[in-house]
């Protein structure tokens, strides 16, 4: 498969859904910016996808980084960070989307499980999102970050280094 294959679209990514879970298979979602990809990143898309058969990642789109992170963001646009996330073997698929949130895109899936990262708790992540896995089933999964990993300390850092 390859890289371009990897981006899909919803529907795409339903029917693969489908597919899967006829054949007995699990599906692990997780969603987020992944504007500069980092090893934080890796390691948490690698133990996200040792929790289920196939890993689909929901890519928030360059206005929906921009409404979240602030105007400057996103410093790589939507389709270099597709393409970095698809390129990591623990990918299965990448989805675009632009919504203020993962819901639809939950709804459309139905993932086994669903994955937040550990600036997150389940008291801190969106409620709406963790009751509407645990309502069908799914279960809410959150993995520990990396310390001192993160897209914001890196853009610090290289703006310390600049005398910025």
């Amino acid at each position: 498969m390859s890289l371009t294959d990897k981006i899909v679209s919803r529907e795409q990514a339903a029917q693969l859904a489908a597919e899967l879970r006829a054949r007995g298979k699990r599906i692990v979602f997780t969603n987020g910016c992944f504007d500069v990809l980092h090893a934080g990143h890796a390691l948490y898309l690698e133990q996200a996808r040792a929790l289920a058969d196939c890993l689909i990642v929901g890519l928030n789109s360059d206005e929906s980084v921009a409404a979240i992170k602030g105007p400057a963001r996103p410093i790589v646009n939507q389709t270099e960070r597709a393409q970095l996330l698809a390129a990591l073997a623990s990918v299965d698929l990448v989805i675009i989307f632009s919504e203020s949130t993962s819901e639809a895109l939950l709804d459309l899936l139905r993932p086994e499980v669903f994955v937040k990262g550990g600036d997150y708790t389940k008291a801190t992540m969106n409620q709406e999102e963790k009751n509407f896995v645990e309502s069908f089933g799914g279960e809410v999964v959150l993995i520990p970050a990396l310390p001192e990993s993160s897209t914001s300390r890196i853009v610090e850092r290289i703006l310390a280094a600049q005398g910025q």
